[in-house]
């Protein structure tokens, strides 16, 4: 396994994403509307959007990174590019780092943004940032690198836009937990102690990049 390579494909993924503008035309207002439609559904209740904007920014993660994941498959099943990435001396387990951190930039990008956007109309103040970004930085690592294995496990069935939140969510279901007591934590919302959860946020990150980079090869043949 090369970096190098790796950071090609990361490069290679994230340019096709900015010429296509689906991220920002697509996928942005997309997220906007989410943490909207939240508000509009609880009747602009501060006190109950503050107690439940963390859960609610996680829930809105899993949703855009459904979405993120699917075109990411869709950019391998495009021109018959997957074979072709087969025939290149490109080591797997390169290829699912890749993919992986180009997955990671984006939603790191779409919950930078959902994020100042939920501060602003949940009225939310932040008492430890540092616990903010560290834990939302493990809890992507760990939807980036499941969401790229459970996609290459999905890309070779015809009822994948169904079938790939099925098998995911309930994969990133511990993530979502952990980084929603993070938050709420970090947020004074919840009496919690956020490093214990920001720990099992490691583990799950750790496992899900490392099966990924031992799997993925294999996946990808059988796909």
């Amino acid at each position: 396994m090369e970096l190098r390579d790796a950071w090609s494909i990361a490069r290679k993924d994230l340019r096709i994403e900015f010429r296509s503008r689906i991220l920002t035309n697509q996928i942005a207002p997309y997220t906007l509307l989410i943490v909207v439609l939240f508000g509009f559904a609880l009747d602009a209740d501060t006190q109950t959007l503050r107690d439940t904007g963390p859960g609610l920014f996680w829930v809105a993660v899993l949703l855009i990174a459904l979405l993120a994941v699917q075109r990411a498959v869709k950019i391998e099943d495009d021109d018959a590019a997957k074979e072709r990435m087969l025939l290149t001396p490109v080591h797997p387990s390169s290829v699912f780092l890749g993919k992986a951190i180009a997955l990671f930039v984006q939603l790191f990008a779409l919950e930078t943004l959902l994020f100042f956007v939920m501060l602003a109309l949940f009225d939310l103040s932040v008492e430890d940032p540092l616990l903010i970004c560290f834990s939302a930085v493990l809890a992507t690592i760990g939807i980036a690198s499941s969401g790229t294995l459970y996609g290459v496990i999905t890309a070779g069935v015809g009822v994948r836009e169904t079938l790939l939140p099925i098998l995911l969510l309930p994969v990133l279901a511990p993530i979502a937990i952990g980084a929603t007591r993070t938050f709420g934590d970090a947020f004074g919302r919840v009496d919690a102690d956020g490093w214990a959860w920001f720990g099992l946020l490691s583990v799950f990150a750790v496992i899900y990049t490392v099966l990924g980079m031992f799997a993925y090869g294999q996946l990808v043949e059988d796909a």
